[in-house]
């Protein structure tokens, strides 16, 4: 038997077109789009992952954009994704921010069109690759790794899906244009090498335990890392390296080398202009019994660890010699940050500043250096193959076990 259309009678459809022109017609300016502000279907609609000290002002910078909705929240500690969801709902001004413990929850809904991700390092890499499978454009704060092998799965999941992919790294361009400048501009000339200062490198925890705090979810917090008791100073989100903080801890961060290295290797790859490049050999020096380190590239540009006697983004030019200037990279559409630049590209399907293929290439640096920290010696490193060729040793520090469920 076919199946019945239902169809309203030319009466039953004026009725109820009557009762609607009857009905107050009303609604809030918001939805229109007042002030300035454009009306709900063409903001970006985005969901914000791991919001401790850093993430909440992720947040509030994404919130303070007047094209962006924040309609959910998620973190592990009830008491920060419920303080989130009232400052979400206060700026909305409605309670209809959704709070959540698991991100998978959140990367379900179809109506969201990005995420933030600002996660300690351990889950960045799961989650970016599960947001780009669900549809979801990524920002994702630094160290955006906790591995080597961890690089190349973000970029290909961000090709695969077609996915705008962003590092979270401001001070890139805002704390180091002026040493990009006179590089961009061949005020310098051809440039040699430049020294990054950065450190410490992260240690082993053995924090003994302590209560875990009621509303925490410790066995989603640890995730893929592995199992370990609680205590205050292993899931402290402080910035400090050097210990009492997770960033300290070699289970869940590379300390100092990865996190601020993000910023001033960072700096360093684009004021020399390497950033679509990773290097092919890490030369481990020593100079009064202290270590150090030479990043050499294949287009002979060095790039120094620590170098005795040479400061932060010191730049080695060649005096005399002229370069010629080049274009200066920067934000997209105008932006004045790296969180418009973001947006913008999610708007224009454009490439961000810090293309998750860039941030990688930074990270890259990173942790390439932890390795030959650790080992005490030289390496060798093909980039296309992502492996040190011809050294089992060293290929041992490319990943790492993972917790079950959490694979890549």
């Amino acid at each position: 038997m076919a199946k019945k259309t239902y169809r309203p009678t030319r009466r039953q459809f004026l009725a109820g077109s009557c009762a609607a022109i009857a009905a107050p017609y009303l609604r809030p300016s918001a939805v229109l789009g007042a002030g300035g502000r454009p009306p709900p279907s063409e903001r970006i609609v985005v969901g914000a992952i791991g919001l401790g000290s850093r993430g909440s002002g992720n947040l509030g910078a994404f919130l303070g954009r007047g094209d962006v909705q924040c309609v959910a929240v998620c973190d592990v500690r009830k008491n920060v994704r419920e303080a989130r969801k009232s400052q979400v709902d206060g700026h909305n001004k409605n309670q209809d921010c959704k709070a959540y413990n698991d991100f998978r929850e959140l990367l379900a809904r179809k109506d969201i069109d990005a995420v933030l991700v600002a996660t300690p390092d351990h889950w960045h890499t799961i989650i970016v690759v599960e947001a780009c499978r669900s549809g979801k454009d990524v920002y994702c704060e630094k160290p955006e790794t906790l591995t080597l092998a961890e690089g190349p799965m973000m970029v290909e999941a961000a090709r695969r899906y077609g996915r705008v992919v962003s590092g979270g790294s401001q001070r890139v361009l805002g704390d180091y244009r002026g040493i990009v400048d006179k590089c961009w501009k061949g005020e310098l000339g051809p440039i040699q090498s430049i020294n990054v200062n950065v450190g410490p490198l992260s240690q082993p925890c053995n924090l003994p335990a302590e209560p875990v705090p009621e509303g925490m979810d410790w066995d989603m917090w640890l995730g893929p890392a592995p199992w370990a008791p609680y205590n205050g100073a292993r899931a402290s989100g402080s910035y400090a390296t050097g210990g009492g903080s997770w960033r300290s801890y070699k289970d869940y961060s590379g300390g100092g080398m990865t996190d601020w290295g993000a910023h001033h290797f960072g700096g360093a790859t684009f004021a020399v202009d390497v950033r679509e490049l990773q290097p092919e050999e890490v030369l481990y020096k020593q100079a009064n019994g202290a270590a150090f380190l030479t990043f050499r590239y294949p287009n002979g540009i060095l790039i120094h660890h620590n170098h005795p006697g040479r400061g932060n983004l010191d730049v080695e030019g060649t005096p005399g010699e002229k370069r010629a200037p080049k274009p200066i990279p920067s934000y997209g559409g105008n932006e004045s940050s790296i969180y418009g630049d973001f947006i913008h590209c999610v708007k224009t399907r454009g490439k961000p500043f810090r293309d998750i293929e860039y941030a990688i290439n930074t990270m890259s640096l990173c942790h390439l250096g932890i390795v030959a920290y650790e080992l005490k010696r030289s390496l060798k490193w093909d980039a296309a193959r992502q492996e040190f060729p011809g050294d089992a040793e060293a290929n041992r520090f490319l990943d790492r076990a993972r917790r079950e469920p959490w694979v890549l």
